[in-house]
């Protein structure tokens, strides 16, 4: 059958129409639009680059491992004249030192008039030094004292040297201890001496508040007898019943408690030295000193300790021979440096080290330093 060509040119455009009807009523039937389309899936996350893990620590077999240790030594040193007059100004190189037999490089000069001054001051309040006659003209001669040493950047302490160590006067300065120092009262009655006792507590007191680069000095107004220190009551008390039981006889009792009373000595002697401190003595007993045997014993002590710190033992004659000895102390004081090195020995740390200070540009000073020193230990 054939179509008819006026039929043939309106089909197309039915068909077309059909077809877009269909498609009409289709997207109606599921009930979808444009806007009811879900949304496209976000894009994928980069992946965090990974932290990398640091190296492996280092060991000490790794590499060589250089540790450096370093002995610092402190010497107070006082330079006086013929005439006891102190000398000041002088240069590091007027100072000669040696350790062990080994001079040591100097490495920094303290002057007297700019190191501060740390002074510990120790008064005898036992019948033994009381009853002498002169309490009173002691206590103001002391007082006296560190009003003219001490400067306004120094400081002093004090001790009472009784039964017991007794701090009576914390640091402070040169006004607040000195008045301290007066309103001590004399024993009215016989008191026990606990005088090595109060030496060691007075160097334990330094190592503890005194600055490090300080000068430090114990200054003691005893006549240096000892019947009650720790050490010493325990061994009078074993020798004594000792003796009463017939374990020994008198005369080796009194040797051995003799050579004790030598140890307690070094003890206290090696307990100064390692507070770096000059030990001074001022001893209220006069001319008869010389004619006890007891007080020689304890005057030989205090001159013992003294001489291996580069401090003095004095003995004054009377009341006014006291000032011109407080006045000898102020001269030394007012000439003492501090030498500071660092030793290269090889000791070992608990040993005793051997020092020899001197100035050969001027051979006729008076030169006094400590004799040596314990190395402190690291």
């Amino acid at each position: 059958m054939k179509i008819h060509g006026g039929w043939g040119k309106h089909l197309g455009p039915v068909l077309l129409a059909a077809v877009l009807a269909l498609f009409f009523y289709a997207s109606l039937a599921s009930g979808q639009t444009l806007q009811d389309l879900p949304p496209p899936p976000p894009p994928p996350k980069p992946k965090p680059t990974p932290t990398p893990s640091p190296p492996p620590a280092l060991k000490d077999e790794d590499f060589d491992v250089i540790r450096v240790t370093s002995n610092l030594v402190m010497v107070p040193v006082s330079v006086v004249d013929a005439k006891g007059q102190a000398l000041l100004g002088l240069p590091i190189t007027d100072f000669r030192l040696e350790e062990q037999g080994r001079e040591q490089q100097i490495t920094e000069l303290g002057n007297p008039d700019q190191v501060p001054l740390d002074i510990v001051i120790l008064f005898d309040i036992s019948s033994s030094v009381s009853q002498k006659g002169f309490f009173i003209f002691q206590q103001n001669a002391a007082a006296s004292f560190l009003r003219q040493v001490m400067k306004p950047s120094d400081r002093a302490a004090v001790f009472t040297i009784g039964q017991q160590p007794l701090l009576v006067s914390p640091f402070a300065s040169a006004e607040v201890a000195a008045a301290k120092l007066q309103t001590i009262p004399a024993a009215t009655s016989p008191v026990p001496t606990a005088f090595y006792d109060t030496v060691a507590a007075a160097a334990k007191y330094l190592v503890e508040h005194s600055a490090e680069r300080h000068r430090r000095v114990i200054l003691v107004i005893s006549d240096g007898d000892d019947n009650f220190s720790n050490l010493v009551r325990e061994l009078t008390i074993a020798e004594v019943r000792a003796s009463q039981r017939g374990d020994v006889t008198p005369a080796a009792s009194k040797r051995s408690l003799d050579a004790r009373r030598e140890r307690a000595v070094l003890d206290v002697q090696k307990a100064v030295q390692q507070a770096d401190a000059a030990f001074y003595s001022v001893n209220p007993g006069g001319k008869s000193v010389h004619l006890n045997l007891i007080s020689m014993r304890a005057q030989n002590a205090m001159r013992s300790i003294a001489e291996s710190t580069g401090g003095t033992a004095f003995i004054p004659d009377s009341e006014m021979d006291l000032e011109r000895v407080f006045s000898e102390v102020a001269a030394e004081l007012r000439g003492q440096y501090l030498l500071h090195y660092y030793s290269n020995s090889q000791t070992s740390a608990g040993q005793f080290r051997s020092i020899k200070v001197a100035v050969p540009t001027h051979p006729e000073f008076r030169v006094r330093a400590r004799q040596g020193y314990y190395p402190k230990q690291k």
